[in-house]
């Protein structure tokens, strides 16, 4: 069990608050710990607990088929923001996409009219951006993720830890095209 910071930063309704979700950390922590799908909605509700929400941004890949256009117009009517990057597709056929230094720059240039900074992301390659906030911006940090994937360094370091795994009911989502998909397979 990971371990859960004693920290208890104060929350006010006054506070202005950002958050910033890395998309395809939770997603895919979701799909392989728990088999479901995230409630994106539910955590920036919860994270934001009745304080002054700024910006929600969630940062996204985008890929030829457009399949996910769907999931990126629902973010947008829970009043997430999108960011879209395409996914980069390497001769060997690798396949990278990769947000942490467009999420870090976002919360460094809208820091500034944030009292609050909420992370939905378990990487610990964040760490340098929560050290930053927090001593160089004086700002409180936040991260929300799940516990068996989240770096044991940012749970130490950020000012309040939410494990998502602690809450599915209100977290996650069942996977629909997964729960056809295994139902065929055990009918067969």
């Amino acid at each position: 069990m990971k371990k859960q910071n004693n920290k208890n930063p104060l929350k006010h309704p006054d506070q202005r608050v950002g958050v910033f979700i890395d998309v395809q950390n939770l997603y895919y922590s979701a799909k392989h710990l728990h088999g479901k799908k995230v409630n994106f909605g539910q955590i920036v509700e919860n994270m934001v607990a009745g304080r002054k929400l700024i910006r929600a941004i969630a940062y996204v890949v985008s890929t030829e088929s457009q399949d996910e256009v769907p999931f990126f117009e629902a973010l947008y009517n829970l009043g997430i923001e999108t960011r879209e990057k395409e996914l980069q597709i390497y001769a060997g056929g690798n396949k990278k996409a990769d947000w942490d230094v467009g999420l870090a720059v976002d919360a460094i240039r809208l820091s500034h009219s944030l009292d609050a900074i909420i992370l939905v992301s378990g990487d610990g390659d964040y760490l340098p951006l929560v050290e930053y906030l927090q001593k160089s911006s004086g700002k409180q940090v936040e991260v929300a993720a799940f516990g068996q994937t989240t770096s044991s360094r940012l749970i130490a370091e950020v000012d309040s830890y939410t494990d998502l795994s602690l809450d599915q009911k209100a977290y996650l989502i069942p996977d629909r095209k997964r729960q056809t998909n295994t139902k065929r397979n055990t009918t067969t």
